[in-house]
Protein backbone atom coordinates (compact mmCIF):
# COMPACT_ATOMS: atom_id res chain seq x y z
CA UNK A 1 0.00 0.00 0.00
CA UNK A 2 1.43 3.36 -1.03
CA UNK A 3 2.26 5.82 1.71
CA UNK A 4 0.28 9.02 2.00
CA UNK A 5 1.98 12.30 1.25
CA UNK A 6 3.49 13.75 4.44
CA UNK A 7 2.09 17.20 3.72
CA UNK A 8 -1.40 15.72 3.33
CA UNK A 9 -1.05 13.85 6.62
CA UNK A 10 -0.35 17.09 8.51
CA UNK A 11 -2.79 19.12 6.39
CA UNK A 12 -0.23 21.76 5.33
CA UNK A 13 1.00 23.07 1.99
CA UNK A 14 4.44 22.29 0.59
CA UNK A 15 5.46 25.90 1.22
CA UNK A 16 4.37 25.85 4.88
CA UNK A 17 6.95 27.32 7.29
CA UNK A 18 8.47 25.16 9.99
CA UNK A 19 6.37 26.67 12.80
CA UNK A 20 3.13 25.92 10.93
CA UNK A 21 4.23 22.31 10.45
CA UNK A 22 5.02 22.03 14.15
CA UNK A 23 1.58 23.40 15.12
CA UNK A 24 -0.18 21.08 12.69
CA UNK A 25 1.60 18.02 14.09
CA UNK A 26 0.89 19.10 17.66
CA UNK A 27 -2.83 19.43 16.88
CA UNK A 28 -3.08 15.99 15.25
CA UNK A 29 -0.96 14.31 17.93
CA UNK A 30 -3.21 15.65 20.67
CA UNK A 31 -6.34 14.56 18.77
CA UNK A 32 -5.13 10.98 18.32
CA UNK A 33 -3.06 10.67 21.49
CA UNK A 34 -3.33 7.12 22.93
CA UNK A 35 -4.26 8.46 26.37
CA UNK A 36 -7.26 10.19 24.80
CA UNK A 37 -8.09 7.18 22.59
CA UNK A 38 -7.45 4.06 24.69
CA UNK A 39 -7.66 0.70 22.89
CA UNK A 40 -8.19 2.41 19.55
CA UNK A 41 -5.77 0.92 16.96
CA UNK A 42 -6.93 3.34 14.25
CA UNK A 43 -6.14 6.37 16.40
CA UNK A 44 -2.79 4.87 17.31
CA UNK A 45 -1.90 4.42 13.65
CA UNK A 46 -2.85 8.03 12.88
CA UNK A 47 -0.75 9.14 15.85
CA UNK A 48 2.27 7.23 14.51
CA UNK A 49 1.63 8.39 10.95
CA UNK A 50 1.67 12.03 12.07
CA UNK A 51 4.89 11.44 14.01
CA UNK A 52 6.52 9.95 10.92
CA UNK A 53 5.45 12.92 8.82
CA UNK A 54 6.78 15.40 11.38
CA UNK A 55 10.07 13.52 11.72
CA UNK A 56 10.71 14.25 8.03
CA UNK A 57 9.07 17.66 7.53
CA UNK A 58 10.30 19.02 10.86
CA UNK A 59 13.92 18.47 9.82
CA UNK A 60 15.24 20.84 7.12
CA UNK A 61 17.61 18.31 5.54
CA UNK A 62 15.11 15.44 5.52
CA UNK A 63 12.39 17.72 4.21
CA UNK A 64 14.58 18.86 1.30
CA UNK A 65 15.39 15.24 0.50
CA UNK A 66 11.71 14.28 0.62
CA UNK A 67 10.70 17.24 -1.58
CA UNK A 68 13.24 16.16 -4.18
CA UNK A 69 12.93 12.39 -4.17
CA UNK A 70 9.64 11.55 -2.40
CA UNK A 71 9.20 8.43 -0.25
CA UNK A 72 11.72 6.43 -2.32
CA UNK A 73 14.48 8.83 -1.35
CA UNK A 74 13.84 8.13 2.35
CA UNK A 75 14.20 4.34 2.15
CA UNK A 76 17.14 2.14 3.06
CA UNK A 77 18.56 -0.41 5.45
CA UNK A 78 18.15 0.32 9.12
CA UNK A 79 15.27 2.60 8.29
CA UNK A 80 16.28 5.06 5.57
CA UNK A 81 13.54 7.54 6.10
CA UNK A 82 11.71 4.87 8.05
CA UNK A 83 10.09 7.61 10.06
CA UNK A 84 8.99 7.74 13.63
CA UNK A 85 5.87 5.83 12.83
CA UNK A 86 7.72 3.18 10.85
CA UNK A 87 10.01 1.74 13.51
CA UNK A 88 9.46 3.68 16.75
CA UNK A 89 7.47 2.68 19.77
CA UNK A 90 5.18 5.13 21.56
CA UNK A 91 7.94 5.82 24.09
CA UNK A 92 10.34 6.58 21.24
CA UNK A 93 7.89 9.10 19.81
CA UNK A 94 7.45 10.83 23.16
CA UNK A 95 11.23 10.83 23.65
CA UNK A 96 11.94 12.35 20.28
CA UNK A 97 9.08 14.84 20.05
CA UNK A 98 8.26 15.51 23.69
CA UNK A 99 9.25 19.15 23.34
CA UNK A 100 6.36 19.61 20.91
CA UNK A 101 3.99 19.17 23.84
CA UNK A 102 6.08 21.10 26.37
CA UNK A 103 6.90 17.83 28.10
CA UNK A 104 6.67 14.08 27.61
CA UNK A 105 2.86 13.98 27.84
CA UNK A 106 0.67 16.79 26.52
CA UNK A 107 -2.22 15.89 28.80
CA UNK A 108 -0.21 16.57 31.93
CA UNK A 109 0.51 20.18 30.95
CA UNK A 110 -2.83 20.91 29.24
CA UNK A 111 -5.23 19.18 31.60
CA UNK A 112 -3.21 19.23 34.80
CA UNK A 113 -3.44 15.48 35.30
CA UNK A 114 -1.24 12.47 34.92
CA UNK A 115 -2.88 11.56 31.63
CA UNK A 116 -2.64 7.92 32.56
CA UNK A 117 0.49 7.53 30.50
CA UNK A 118 3.31 7.80 33.00
CA UNK A 119 5.88 7.85 30.18
CA UNK A 120 9.34 9.28 30.67
CA UNK A 121 11.19 10.98 27.87
CA UNK A 122 14.36 8.91 28.34
CA UNK A 123 16.70 11.85 27.87
CA UNK A 124 17.65 14.17 25.03
CA UNK A 125 18.14 12.75 21.55
CA UNK A 126 21.74 12.22 20.48
CA UNK A 127 23.55 14.09 17.73
CA UNK A 128 23.61 13.04 14.08
CA UNK A 129 26.68 11.58 12.37
CA UNK A 130 27.69 12.50 8.81
CA UNK A 131 29.71 10.46 6.34
CA UNK A 132 30.46 10.53 2.60
CA UNK A 133 30.23 7.54 0.28
CA UNK A 134 31.77 7.51 -3.21
CA UNK A 135 29.89 5.35 -5.70
CA UNK A 136 30.75 4.12 -9.18
CA UNK A 137 28.29 4.55 -12.03
CA UNK A 138 27.47 0.83 -11.80
CA UNK A 139 26.64 1.16 -8.09
CA UNK A 140 24.52 4.22 -8.75
CA UNK A 141 22.61 2.43 -11.50
CA UNK A 142 22.01 -0.85 -9.68
CA UNK A 143 22.25 0.07 -6.00
CA UNK A 144 24.91 -1.19 -3.61
CA UNK A 145 25.39 -2.83 -0.23
CA UNK A 146 28.13 -1.17 1.77
CA UNK A 147 29.76 -1.91 5.12
CA UNK A 148 30.96 1.31 6.72
CA UNK A 149 32.98 1.78 9.90
CA UNK A 150 31.74 4.64 12.08
CA UNK A 151 32.80 5.88 15.49
CA UNK A 152 29.68 6.61 17.51
CA UNK A 153 28.76 7.26 21.12
CA UNK A 154 26.93 4.28 22.59
CA UNK A 155 25.47 3.50 26.00
CA UNK A 156 28.25 1.99 28.12
CA UNK A 157 27.99 -1.12 30.27
CA UNK A 158 28.71 -0.95 33.98
CA UNK A 159 27.20 2.50 34.51
CA UNK A 160 24.93 2.87 37.54
CA UNK A 161 22.34 5.60 37.93
CA UNK A 162 20.40 7.26 40.71
CA UNK A 163 17.32 9.43 40.77
CA UNK A 164 17.84 13.06 39.87
CA UNK A 165 17.43 15.21 42.97
CA UNK A 166 16.37 18.26 40.99
CA UNK A 167 13.20 16.68 39.57
CA UNK A 168 12.82 13.82 42.03
CA UNK A 169 13.27 11.25 39.28
CA UNK A 170 10.32 12.41 37.18
CA UNK A 171 12.42 13.99 34.43
CA UNK A 172 10.23 17.10 34.53
CA UNK A 173 9.91 20.34 36.41
CA UNK A 174 6.26 21.08 37.14
CA UNK A 175 4.99 24.55 37.86
CA UNK A 176 1.56 25.45 39.25
CA UNK A 177 0.24 28.97 38.64
CA UNK A 178 -2.92 30.34 40.26
CA UNK A 179 -5.12 32.24 37.82
CA UNK A 180 -8.67 33.60 37.77
CA UNK A 181 -9.71 30.37 36.06
CA UNK A 182 -8.07 28.19 38.66
CA UNK A 183 -4.73 26.44 38.82
CA UNK A 184 -2.76 26.00 35.62
CA UNK A 185 -0.08 23.32 35.52
CA UNK A 186 2.87 23.49 33.13
CA UNK A 187 5.76 21.10 32.73
CA UNK A 188 9.26 21.46 31.31
CA UNK A 189 12.20 19.12 30.87
CA UNK A 190 14.55 18.95 33.84
CA UNK A 191 17.79 20.76 32.97
CA UNK A 192 19.87 18.57 35.28
CA UNK A 193 19.01 15.12 33.87
CA UNK A 194 17.73 16.27 30.45
CA UNK A 195 14.41 14.57 31.08
CA UNK A 196 15.71 11.09 31.90
CA UNK A 197 14.97 11.33 35.63
CA UNK A 198 18.37 9.76 36.31
CA UNK A 199 21.91 10.94 36.83
CA UNK A 200 25.10 8.88 36.81
CA UNK A 201 26.15 7.43 40.16
CA UNK A 202 29.20 5.40 39.09
CA UNK A 203 30.90 4.94 35.72
CA UNK A 204 33.85 2.86 34.43
CA UNK A 205 37.00 4.42 33.03
CA UNK A 206 36.60 5.83 29.54
CA UNK A 207 32.92 6.61 29.97
CA UNK A 208 31.97 10.28 29.77
CA UNK A 209 29.72 12.25 32.11
CA UNK A 210 26.68 11.31 30.03
CA UNK A 211 27.27 7.57 30.42
CA UNK A 212 28.45 7.18 26.82
CA UNK A 213 31.45 5.43 25.32
CA UNK A 214 33.14 6.00 21.95
CA UNK A 215 32.95 2.77 19.95
CA UNK A 216 33.76 1.74 16.39
CA UNK A 217 30.90 -0.10 14.71
CA UNK A 218 30.40 -1.64 11.27
CA UNK A 219 27.07 -0.57 9.79
CA UNK A 220 25.42 -2.20 6.79
CA UNK A 221 24.09 0.38 4.36
CA UNK A 222 21.83 -0.45 1.43
CA UNK A 223 22.09 2.25 -1.23
CA UNK A 224 19.04 2.33 -3.53
CA UNK A 225 19.59 2.53 -7.28
CA UNK A 226 19.17 5.96 -8.84
CA UNK A 227 20.84 8.11 -6.19
CA UNK A 228 22.82 11.10 -7.39
CA UNK A 229 25.67 13.47 -6.61
CA UNK A 230 24.91 15.57 -3.53
CA UNK A 231 21.92 13.48 -2.43
CA UNK A 232 21.75 12.83 1.30
CA UNK A 233 20.31 9.63 2.74
CA UNK A 234 19.39 9.14 6.38
CA UNK A 235 19.59 6.04 8.54
CA UNK A 236 17.36 6.53 11.56
CA UNK A 237 18.88 5.67 14.94
CA UNK A 238 22.44 5.07 13.69
CA UNK A 239 23.94 8.29 15.09
CA UNK A 240 25.24 9.04 18.58
CA UNK A 241 23.15 8.08 21.59
CA UNK A 242 21.86 10.90 23.71
CA UNK A 243 23.08 11.71 27.22
CA UNK A 244 21.72 9.60 30.09
CA UNK A 245 20.41 6.95 27.72
CA UNK A 246 18.63 9.30 25.34
CA UNK A 247 17.61 7.93 21.91
CA UNK A 248 20.25 7.95 19.15
CA UNK A 249 20.44 10.49 16.38
CA UNK A 250 20.64 9.63 12.69
CA UNK A 251 23.44 8.69 10.32
CA UNK A 252 23.46 11.11 7.37
CA UNK A 253 25.08 9.75 4.21
CA UNK A 254 26.21 12.16 1.48
CA UNK A 255 26.50 10.61 -1.99
CA UNK A 256 29.44 11.36 -4.27
CA UNK A 257 29.76 10.04 -7.83
CA UNK A 258 33.07 8.70 -9.11
CA UNK A 259 33.77 9.55 -12.79
CA UNK A 260 33.46 6.64 -15.22
CA UNK A 261 36.10 6.15 -17.92
CA UNK A 262 33.61 5.50 -20.73
CA UNK A 263 30.13 6.60 -19.72
CA UNK A 264 28.87 9.93 -18.44
CA UNK A 265 25.68 10.57 -16.51
CA UNK A 266 23.21 13.26 -17.58
CA UNK A 267 20.29 13.10 -15.16
CA UNK A 268 18.87 9.60 -15.63
CA UNK A 269 20.41 9.34 -19.10
CA UNK A 270 23.81 7.84 -19.84
CA UNK A 271 26.02 9.37 -22.55
CA UNK A 272 28.68 7.60 -24.61
CA UNK A 273 30.97 9.18 -27.24
CA UNK A 274 31.36 6.82 -30.22
CA UNK A 275 34.26 7.49 -32.59
CA UNK A 276 33.86 6.07 -36.13
CA UNK A 277 36.31 6.13 -39.00
CA UNK A 278 35.17 7.84 -42.18
CA UNK A 279 34.72 4.66 -44.20
CA UNK A 280 32.46 3.01 -41.59
CA UNK A 281 30.36 6.16 -41.45
CA UNK A 282 29.96 6.13 -45.24
CA UNK A 283 29.36 2.40 -45.75
CA UNK A 284 27.69 1.57 -42.44
CA UNK A 285 28.79 -1.08 -39.93
CA UNK A 286 28.01 -2.80 -36.63
CA UNK A 287 29.89 -1.86 -33.46
CA UNK A 288 29.87 -2.80 -29.80
CA UNK A 289 29.23 -0.06 -27.26
CA UNK A 290 29.36 -0.24 -23.45
CA UNK A 291 26.22 0.27 -21.35
CA UNK A 292 25.57 0.10 -17.61
CA UNK A 293 24.41 -3.51 -18.17
CA UNK A 294 27.34 -4.63 -20.33
CA UNK A 295 28.25 -4.37 -24.00
CA UNK A 296 25.60 -4.34 -26.76
CA UNK A 297 25.96 -4.37 -30.55
CA UNK A 298 24.34 -1.57 -32.53
CA UNK A 299 23.95 -0.95 -36.25
CA UNK A 300 25.42 2.14 -37.88
CA UNK A 301 23.45 3.11 -40.99
CA UNK A 302 25.32 4.04 -44.19
CA UNK A 303 25.85 7.76 -44.49
CA UNK A 304 25.78 8.43 -40.73
CA UNK A 305 26.78 12.02 -40.06
CA UNK A 306 29.10 13.31 -37.35
CA UNK A 307 27.08 14.78 -34.51
CA UNK A 308 24.19 12.33 -34.86
CA UNK A 309 22.78 11.04 -31.57
CA UNK A 310 21.63 7.42 -31.37
CA UNK A 311 19.26 6.46 -28.56
CA UNK A 312 19.00 3.17 -26.67
CA UNK A 313 15.69 3.47 -24.85
CA UNK A 314 15.54 2.26 -21.27
CA UNK A 315 19.30 1.69 -21.07
CA UNK A 316 19.85 4.59 -18.68
CA UNK A 317 19.51 4.82 -14.89
CA UNK A 318 16.33 3.86 -13.09
CA UNK A 319 14.55 6.85 -11.56
CA UNK A 320 14.71 6.71 -7.77
CA UNK A 321 10.99 7.55 -7.53
CA UNK A 322 10.04 4.65 -9.79
CA UNK A 323 9.19 6.70 -12.90
CA UNK A 324 11.11 4.41 -15.25
CA UNK A 325 14.65 4.38 -16.57
CA UNK A 326 16.44 6.95 -18.67
CA UNK A 327 18.05 6.28 -22.05
CA UNK A 328 21.58 5.80 -23.31
CA UNK A 329 22.58 8.50 -25.78
CA UNK A 330 25.36 7.65 -28.23
CA UNK A 331 27.06 10.70 -29.72
CA UNK A 332 28.61 9.86 -33.10
CA UNK A 333 31.98 11.45 -33.87
CA UNK A 334 33.75 10.91 -37.22
CA UNK A 335 37.45 10.36 -36.77
CA UNK A 336 39.66 11.92 -39.44
CA UNK A 337 43.23 10.64 -39.92
CA UNK A 338 45.95 13.25 -39.72
CA UNK A 339 48.20 11.39 -42.14
CA UNK A 340 47.48 9.14 -45.14
CA UNK A 341 49.69 7.12 -47.47
CA UNK A 342 50.36 8.13 -51.08
CA UNK A 343 48.05 5.42 -52.35
CA UNK A 344 45.28 6.51 -49.96
CA UNK A 345 45.72 10.10 -51.05
CA UNK A 346 45.31 9.16 -54.68
CA UNK A 347 42.08 7.34 -53.93
CA UNK A 348 40.72 10.29 -51.98
CA UNK A 349 41.68 12.71 -54.75
CA UNK A 350 39.64 10.67 -57.20
CA UNK A 351 36.63 10.77 -54.86
CA UNK A 352 36.63 14.39 -53.80
CA UNK A 353 35.03 15.77 -56.97
CA UNK A 354 32.30 13.14 -57.00
CA UNK A 355 28.77 14.62 -56.48
CA UNK A 356 28.19 11.93 -53.85
CA UNK A 357 30.94 13.46 -51.73
CA UNK A 358 29.55 16.98 -51.86
CA UNK A 359 27.23 18.17 -49.08
CA UNK A 360 25.36 20.17 -51.76
CA UNK A 361 24.98 18.01 -54.90
CA UNK A 362 24.54 20.19 -57.99
CA UNK A 363 26.37 23.06 -56.29
CA UNK A 364 29.81 21.59 -56.40
CA UNK A 365 31.64 24.88 -56.01
CA UNK A 366 33.53 23.56 -52.97
CA UNK A 367 34.37 19.92 -52.50
CA UNK A 368 33.30 17.86 -49.52
CA UNK A 369 36.88 17.42 -48.37
CA UNK A 370 37.59 21.15 -48.44
CA UNK A 371 34.64 21.63 -46.09
CA UNK A 372 35.82 18.75 -43.91
CA UNK A 373 39.26 20.34 -43.57
CA UNK A 374 37.66 23.46 -42.17
CA UNK A 375 35.45 21.43 -39.83
CA UNK A 376 38.24 19.37 -38.31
Amino acid sequence: MAKRDYYDILGVSKSAPKEEIKKAYRKIAIKYHPDKNPDNPEAEEKFKEAAEAYEILGDDQKRAQYDRFGHEGMRGAGGFGGGAGGGMSMDDIFSQFGDIFGGHNPFESFFGGSGGGGRRSGGRKGSNLRIKIKLSLDEIAHGADKKIKVNRLVVADGVTYKDCKTCGGSGQMRKVVNTMLGQMVSASTCHTCNGSGKIIDKRPAGVDNSGLLQKEEVIDIKIPGGVGEGMQLSMSGKGNYGPSGGPPGDLLILIEEKPDELLKRDGNNVVYDLHLNFVDAVLGTSVEVPTIDGKVKIKIDPGTQSGRILRLRGKGIQDINGYGAGDQLIHVNIWTPKQVSKEEQEILEKLKDSPNFSPNPGKNDRSFFERMKEFF
